[in-house]
């Protein structure tokens, strides 16, 4: 990943080799400014290489993860090939129109008139419709303005609006038609449900991200990631005492995890990947005598990160980035040794906001290792929370459940983009030791859970899960 530094000197290597003049390089800086600098691709890459700076210093790996999934992943080449629609656009408009057949005389030059003010109004790729404003006053002198602060300036204003909690069986039900069918007791457990508080500190962390990336001219979270959580409700049973976690949200995917004793290798655009996270949260000690596939690809990521370090012209700045790389490297690589961990791309698992995970003094919060199940249309899938995600996203799950709802999932296309998933969490519902994943045995474990909260309708199952993992 390019550092700051790399990402704006490839930009000005491309400026400088184009051929636009500098009236018009200024005025497409100008123009972008306020759109693609503050929304582009290219500002949530700067981002994300300034933030995995700061992750790699962290001393958590729980912590790293949740600020790497904190920054969306956005293309560069999308926004090249925005910026140079723009450029041919230019030079399209600034090639000389045809000679007239037979020259005439010009007319005199006739007096400039004011622009008026102009006003635009698109949608941005977030999502966002933003409206422009060109706002036009008669000044004084050149030299008088340009030392006025407010002679030329911008102002920015940005309206978001907190939606409200479903709350009621027929809220539910524009998620999920046929929860009611599929949990006959749910009307009763909703008599006295409660929003979950967690639900408004999720927006508000949202909020509190949006505000810090406006003042600081940062890509903003889209519309469509904004809005992710439709509720999040805190439900007992009064008969067995059961308590239920309740979201209904979309699903995005997540791809992480490693484990030599199940899986010996992995392919090696992801062992050698410096994105690729081989850590779950759910983790348990290793029992098998085969290394960790990702061992070898941050071997030798330290052995270059060496190689770099003995270097002469190699920064002094640099070299404390290097030797504090190495370290965390060297860490990761210990655990590695020692733990196994979920596999994304084979175990079925949930991920929840990490400040849920570890909220105090709350009987309704989700731990590492609880069990839930996942309604989508008809089918019912029994899963694990299975790692901690950002504090302003709902709605995520591993590889594997994702494929199993939609066939065509990757880990850049997720399975559901309409808010149509229920996932039903059953706090303290864990285990006491972890071990690694059985999934009949997680499935007559929530098929357990379920009948504490009146059981599924008539005619309804849990989905099986199956070993997909290659023969040894």
């Amino acid at each position: 990943m390019k550092d700051e530094a790399e990402v704006f000197a490839g930009v000005r290597a491309r400026q400088s080799r184009s051929k636009v003049p500098w009236g018009w390089l200024t005025l497409i800086v100008a123009m972008l400014s306020a759109t693609a600098i503050l929304f582009s691709p290219l500002a949530g890459k700067i981002k994300r290489g300034l933030l995995s700076l700061r992750a790699e210093k962290g001393s958590s790996v729980v912590e790293e993860a949740d600020l790497e999934r904190q920054i969306e992943d956005r293309l560069r080449a999308e926004f090249e090939q925005e910026l140079a629609a723009k450029m041919r656009e230019i030079k399209k408009q600034q090639r000389p129109p045809a000679p007239a057949p037979t020259p005439v005389a010009e007319p005199p030059p006739a007096a400039p008139a004011p622009s008026p003010a102009g006003v635009d109004v698109t949608t941005l790729r977030s999502g966002i419709p933003f409206h422009s404003e060109v706002v036009v006053a008669s000044g004084q002198l050149a030299s008088l303005e340009r030392n006025d602060k407010n002679s030329y300036k911008a102002e920015y204003k940005l309206t978001v609006k907190v939606p409200q909690p479903a709350k009621t069986l027929a809220e539910l039900q524009k998620v999920s038609p046929k929860i009611e069918k599929l949990l006959p007791k749910l009307p009763q457990l909703l008599e006295k449900s409660l929003v979950s508080p967690n639900y408004q500190t999720l927006y508000n962390n949202k909020i509190a991200r949006i505000k810090k990336d406006a003042n600081e001219l940062q890509e903003l979270i889209s519309k469509h990631n904004f809005y992710d959580l439709e509720t999040m409700l805190h439900l007992r049973d009064p008969a067995t005492n059961r308590r239920v976690f309740l979201i209904q949200s979309e699903m995005d995917v997540v791809s992480d995890g490693s484990d030599g004793d199940r899986l010996a290798t992995m392919p090696a655009e992801i062992v050698e990947s410096t994105n690729y996270q081989p850590f779950t949260s759910y983790g348990w000690k290793k029992t098998g005598t085969t290394a960790n596939p990702m061992i070898a690809g941050w071997e030798k990521r330290i052995a270059t990160a060496e190689q770099e370090l003995a270097l002469p012209a190699t920064a002094a700045a640099r070299k404390t980035w290097l030797k504090e790389r190495i370290s965390y490297l060297k860490r990761g690589i210990e655990d590695m040794k020692a733990r196994s961990f979920l596999i994304a791309e084979y175990d079925p698992f949930i991920v929840i906001p990490v400040h849920i995970l570890t909220a105090e003094n709350d009987p309704y919060a989700p731990r590492i290792g609880d069990y839930a199940v996942v309604i989508h249309n008809e089918k019912l899938y029994p899963a694990i929370v299975g790692d901690g995600g950002p504090t302003y996203k709902a709605g995520e799950a591993s590889l594997r459940l994702a494929k199993e709802i939609n066939p065509r999932s990757s880990p850049y296309s997720r399975p559901v983009s309409d808010l149509k998933v229920t996932y039903l969490v059953f706090p303290n519902s864990r285990e006491e030791a972890r071990s690694a994943p059985d999934y009949e045995k997680w499935k007559k474990r929530c098929e357990e859970l379920l009948l504490e909260i009146g059981g599924l309708g008539e005619g309804y199952t849990l989905h099986t899960w199956t070993n997909t993992f290659p023969t040894p």
